[in-house]
């Protein structure tokens, strides 16, 4: 989308909101569909979810279609994913032991950055040889065969929570989830850093339109290095340590984009940052230490769609500055930014 996008309207705000704006549908979803996290069978929803998305996916790869119709299907999409982290985390907690969720996510996001490199360099060749349409169709037809083996594979299990899913249900375990004051700075540290990096990632294409797959490639290397340090290698007794200056590092590396580097010395700082997206998961560990089982998924969907959000916010933001100053200059702002909330954070977050 990206590319299709940046070639239409060679705009780096509509370029990162193409790939990131649908994030920002996620605070809708956050406020009015999370109950259903915990009241509905994984199975079922999970499957769903990637039928919408198949049949989404696909309509964006239409020919002609104009720059407000792809901009309503991807917002679209958004809301319904916003169930889908919710659920598919909510189900990781309930079948690991609650000491086990660290290394169990550690896991599924060491998978999620293999595929993400193999991705994104397959990504890569298809926009070549197919085209981004054809390319397009290839992810509607994997989304597809996703929704099928979900069905056929996944065991069912009953949904964790009693009662229908409504919006009276979600604003109140919002308001109860919100109400804590560590889970509050949690999620503060979980959103906002995280927001403003993938605002810097949202920028790769205009920065480099020949090299855009080789960054998010490096970026995908570099967070997969991160979980299998914190998730096989670092003893509990260092985490709490190591929580801050893995935020940090997922920040500094950016600030070099402020003196217009090449591709190489780009990579490096993009491999380098994507390691402290590993902080993520020693804050996941804290949000589940802090929240009662009958709302972890709630709790867990609530974290995955305000990161979104944030993700989508921070993509509007740093397409923004690019449109009024250059492309380099708007990621070493949003790195300094995140460098800022991280140390505003710092006190909260001390063991």
């Amino acid at each position: 989308m990206g590319v299709l996008v940046y070639g239409a309207t060679r705009s780096p705000l509509l370029a990162a909101l193409s790939m990131f704006g649908p994030s920002l549908t996620q605070v809708i979803g956050a406020v009015a569909l999370l109950s259903a996290a915990d009241r509905l069978s994984p199975r079922s929803t999970l499957s769903g979810i990637a039928v919408v998305f198949s049949l989404g996916t696909a309509v964006l790869a239409v020919p002609g279609l104009p720059i407000p119709g792809v901009f309503a299907v991807v917002l679209g999409l958004g809301l319904v994913s916003s169930l889908n982290g919710g659920v598919r985390w909510g189900l990781l907690n309930e079948i690991l032991p609650r000491e086990g969720y660290l290394l169990g996510r550690s896991t599924m996001n060491m998978t999620v950055g293999v595929l993400q490199i193999c991705g994104f360099a397959a990504g890569g060749v298809l926009v070549a040889a197919l085209s981004a349409r054809g390319a397009l169709l290839v992810a509607a037809g994997l989304y597809l065969a996703e929704a099928v083996i979900t069905r056929c594979r996944l065991s069912y299990r009953p949904p964790r929570g009693a009662g229908r899913p409504s919006v009276a249900a979600t604003w109140r375990t919002n308001v109860q989830l919100w109400s804590s004051v560590p889970r509050r700075y949690v999620y503060l540290a979980l959103w906002v850093p995280n927001g403003l990096i993938i605002g810097c990632e949202s920028l790769f294409v205009p920065y480099a339109p020949e090299h855009a797959g080789l960054l998010f490639a490096v970026a995908a290397a570099g967070m997969l290095a991160g979980d299998i340090l914190v998730g096989r290698f670092i003893p509990a007794s260092w985490r709490e340590r190591l929580g801050a200056p893995l935020r940090l590092l997922l920040a500094v590396p950016y600030l070099v984009f402020a003196l217009e580097p090449g591709i190489t010395v780009a990579a490096i700082a993009v491999a380098a940052a994507s390691v402290g997206y590993a902080a993520s998961l020693l804050l996941q560990e804290r949000l589940m230490a802090l929240t009662p089982e009958e709302v972890s998924g709630h709790a867990l969907g609530l974290h995955s769609s305000g990161m979104l959000t944030m993700q989508g916010v921070g993509a509007a933001l740093a397409g923004t500055l690019a449109e009024v100053a250059s492309t380099t200059t708007a990621m070493a702002v949003m790195a300094a930014l995140s460098v800022t909330v991280t140390l505003a954070l710092a006190r909260g977050l001390r063991p």
